[in-house]
């Protein structure tokens, strides 16, 4: 059995003439940070302080020192960020050029100091551009140059923080005859029976060229054993009525162990394990009347998906710990989510990120690393493209999670809206790898899968990239210029990304901005904002709805997260009323990988937005909406659940001192997995122009309202409630603070993290009749009063 020795232990950092204590896997700017040579990138404006650190070279050193009876000894790298050199004993056994690939080397019988050399990445991005030439890209930094994570350069919510270091695992593996080289497991199910088609590939050392290979894979009690014929070997195991791997809400999520080993007459000389499910994924595009459509198919149960987008969750991501991913999965299952896409910026992530999406039943759309930008289809860079593809797809295709393959993030659309074709002249732009490359290369090694050409896209060339009517769209015009009562303009087939910015939680911007007088303009805010005009359009969202406050931070930093939350809710709403027309909505964007004010909904200091409590509400299995539609108000009820629902709504057309107009009781019946829409009687419907009035619905404690007017053009009276705080009996730390409303007070927010940095409150925005009371669960804010607490409590009004 071959030998695995980590290498984590003893390695230094040459910073000058100084040998700096260095943590691997980690970075170059994590090894400062430790040492104090560098402030906090993500504190104030010391991002423009370290800016030197990337244009820098590094040397990462330890020492290696073995013995082993084996015949060959492998230097592995699972990630080398970026371009380096390794160097073992005075001699160079190898170099690098790709931050998301694998790496091996042949280091028999060397010893002695190890470096890897890394060179700056905007001088190895600089040498393939004058190999290349210039392609257009939407940021003034060379990412599509080199195989790197693209948002480490910055991007319209990350810092440019330009990485190097030796970022994922290091070890020795000593190994005699054969070692398995690759192991790609094909799992399908035809009707009750689930299939593994385990195909293997060796690497032997000379003395293993003649040996006979003995390959063993078992499932669920069922082995199958194969001899080698040279180097490859494929076996299949058949698993009778096996539990079907679902997504969330669907069903369970049983996993089974797959282990594979290989052998000769000898003994065992290497082993293979991973965790597998058993289910069906299809993409529908079929076209119709309205399109073509993208609809999700699991197990032949169609789904609507209700994604999130998700960037890396560190700039440093050598910091993310499996512990950290499973909270923030965990974060995202809890808003109800079922489908996480992995953007085209960032990383393959680790494998821990993929088995908790396994466990937990998050549908993973993984995107391969092409973001906003022409990307050179010349070498070097197609060959190591190629190579980064073959390497993860191998790696990642064990996971039920995933199920789907995407080429890019919005470079088709780009080469045909963003005026990069009479530029380009003629040159590659990266079709090539998108429709060529990439599709050819998935059906090679993963034809259980779908692959699509990118994000948006419309299927093909015979229509607009990013026509709502046709497979994937991007609806970005709205956050850009529009109200965000227009993203009930259309009904897209499928939304992958759709947003609305916020800053992050107050206490948050207090730790990362430290004795700033806060405003929106305040420096470290503005150096905090990365979107171009953001806060120019986060005030021109506020300012359609409510009055634009003068000089109070507070108030203006609780509105922006009400649009945020309202904003991506009418989307989510209006889209989900429209099923299966559209067949999913994938938010921009979960998290954060530093303290912004972004579109994500779990900020960078992983604190909840209100956004994160409104998910929860719009992505649960049943939903009420009222929706404004051509033909008049409509009551949608959303039924994304495995039973019909049938429930009675009432209706109730109400003033804006809570006095009831009209009032109305309806049987609805909603099948499973499906939307019933009912027209609003017109004696219920408030007038659209109406100061005054407004609807609500009412069913099996859910709740929809329908204001016709923006908040500072509604007649409010002043809001008035009273606060109280219990003690939660036996949960030390824990308190209910209950809220009584006297009058109608809309989105009431309790931003608990006011009350003291490590608290968190159950719920989020909450519209309360008069008469009605809230009861919030607050953990972690200590001994509170009702004074404290309405410190922290916010409500809309007409101030």
């Amino acid at each position: 059995m071959k030998d695995v020795i980590p290498l984590t232990e003893g390695w230094t950092l040459r910073h000058g003439q100084d040998r700096l204590p260095a943590e691997v896997p980690g970075c170059v700017h994590t090894d400062l940070l430790a040492a104090g040579v560098i402030p906090d990138p993500f504190l104030a404006l010391n991002e423009t302080e370290v800016a030197w650190v990337g244009r820098r070279s590094w040397t990462y050193a330890t020492d290696v020192s073995h013995g082993s009876r084996h015949e060959r000894t492998d230097l592995v790298f699972d990630g080398l960020d970026t371009a380096a050199r390794i160097v073992l004993d005075g001699r160079e056994v190898g170099a690098t050029r790709n931050m998301h690939r694998t790496y091996r080397f042949d280091v028999t019988g060397l010893a002695g100091t190890l470096e890897v050399r890394f060179a700056s990445a905007y001088a190895e991005a600089e040498a393939v551009r004058a190999i290349t030439g210039d392609r257009p890209n939407v940021y003034p930094e060379p990412f599509q140059y080199i195989r790197k994570m693209a948002s480490g350069f910055g991007w319209d919510w990350g810092p440019t923080l330009v990485t190097a270091g030796i970022w994922r695992p290091v070890r020795l593996e000593h190994w005699s005859t054969a070692r398995l080289a690759s192991v790609r497991p094909l799992v399908t199910v035809d009707e009750s029976t689930g299939n593994v088609e385990v195909r293997l590939r060796v690497e032997r050392t000379a003395g293993g060229e003649n040996v006979s290979l003995l390959a063993r894979a078992t499932v669920a009690g069922e082995t199958a054993e194969a001899r080698f014929e040279g180097d490859e070997a494929v076996l299949r195991l058949t698993v009778d009525r096996p539990r079907l791997w679902w997504p969330r809400g669907y069903g369970d999520q049983p996993l089974y162990d797959l282990d594979v080993t290989l052998s000769d007459e000898d003994g065992q000389l290497d082993a293979w394990h991973r965790r597998i499910g058993f289910r069906t994924v299809e993409l529908d595009r079929t076209a119709d009347a309205r399109g073509s459509g993208f609809t999700l198919v699991v197990n032949g149960e169609r789904v609507f998906a209700r994604g999130v987008n998700w960037i890396p969750d560190d700039v440093f991501p050598s910091r993310v710990t499996p512990e950290r991913y499973r909270t923030r999965l965990g974060q995202a299952a809890d808003a109800n989510v079922d489908l996480v896409r992995i953007w085209g910026g960032g990383i393959y992530e680790d494998e821990a990120f993929y088995d908790v999406c396994d466990e937990l039943g998050l549908m993973v759309w993984q995107d391969f690393l092409f973001a906003c930008a022409a990307y050179p289809e010349e070498q070097p860079l197609r060959g190591e493209i190629e190579a980064e593809a073959r390497d993860n797809v191998v790696r990642l295709m064990p996971h039920p999670s995933l199920v789907l393959w995407n080429g890019n993030n919005e470079n088709l659309w780009g080469f045909r809206d963003w005026d990069w074709e009479p530029g380009l002249a003629g040159d590659s732009w990266g079709e090539g790898y998108y429709l060529g490359l990439l599709p050819r290369l998935v059906a090679e090694l993963d034809p259980t899968r779908h692959y699509a050409a990118g994000s948006p896209w419309s299927g093909s060339w015979d229509h607009h990239p990013n026509d709502p009517d046709h497979g994937t769209y991007h609806s970005w015009e709205v956050w850009n210029r529009q109200d965000y009562a227009e993203y009930r303009a259309n009904v897209p087939r499928f939304v992958a990304e759709f947003g609305w910015q916020a800053p992050p939680a107050m206490a948050t911007l207090r730790r990362a901005l430290p004795g700033e007088a806060l405003a929106p303009d305040s420096p470290g805010m503005l150096h905090h904002q990365k979107a171009e005009d953001g806060n120019g359009k986060l005030n021109r969202g506020v300012a359609r709805h409510f009055t634009l406050p003068e000089g109070d931070f507070d108030r203006w930093h609780y509105l922006t997260q009400v649009v945020q939350a309202r904003a991506v809710a009418a989307g989510i709403e209006h889209w989900r009323s429209h099923w299966p027309t559209c067949a999913g909505t994938v938010v921009w964007q979960l998290n954060d990988c530093w303290p912004v004010s972004s579109w994500a909904a779990i900020d960078g200091d992983g604190r909840l937005k209100p956004l994160h409590h409104e998910l929860r509400r719009v992505y649960a299995d049943r939903l009420l909406t009222l929706q404004p539609s051509d033909e008049g108000l409509v009551l949608a009820a959303v039924n994304q659940a495995p039973t019909e629902w049938r429930t009675t709504v009432t209706l109730r057309r109400l003033e804006a001192d809570g006095a009831t107009v009209g009032q109305g009781t309806y049987e609805v019946t909603a099948a499973a997995r499906s939307v019933a829409r009912l027209p609003v009687p017109a004696e219920l419907a408030p007038d659209e122009c109406s100061a005054k009035e407004f609807l609500v619905a009412d069913a099996d404690g859910l709740r929809a309202t329908h204001f016709p007017v923006p908040d500072k053009e509604f007649a409010y009276a002043q809001p008035a409630f009273a606060v109280e705080v219990e003690t939660v009996t036996g949960s030390e730390g824990k308190v209910d603070v209950v809220v009584d409303a006297h009058t109608l007070v809309r989105d009431l927010l309790l931003q608990a993290d006011r009350l003291s940095p490590s608290a968190v409150a159950d719920r989020g925005l909450t519209t309360l009749l008069p008469g009605e009371r809230v009861r919030i669960r607050v953990d972690g804010c200590g001994d509170i009063s009702a004074d404290d607490v309405r410190s922290a409590l916010y409500c809309a009004d007409t101030k």
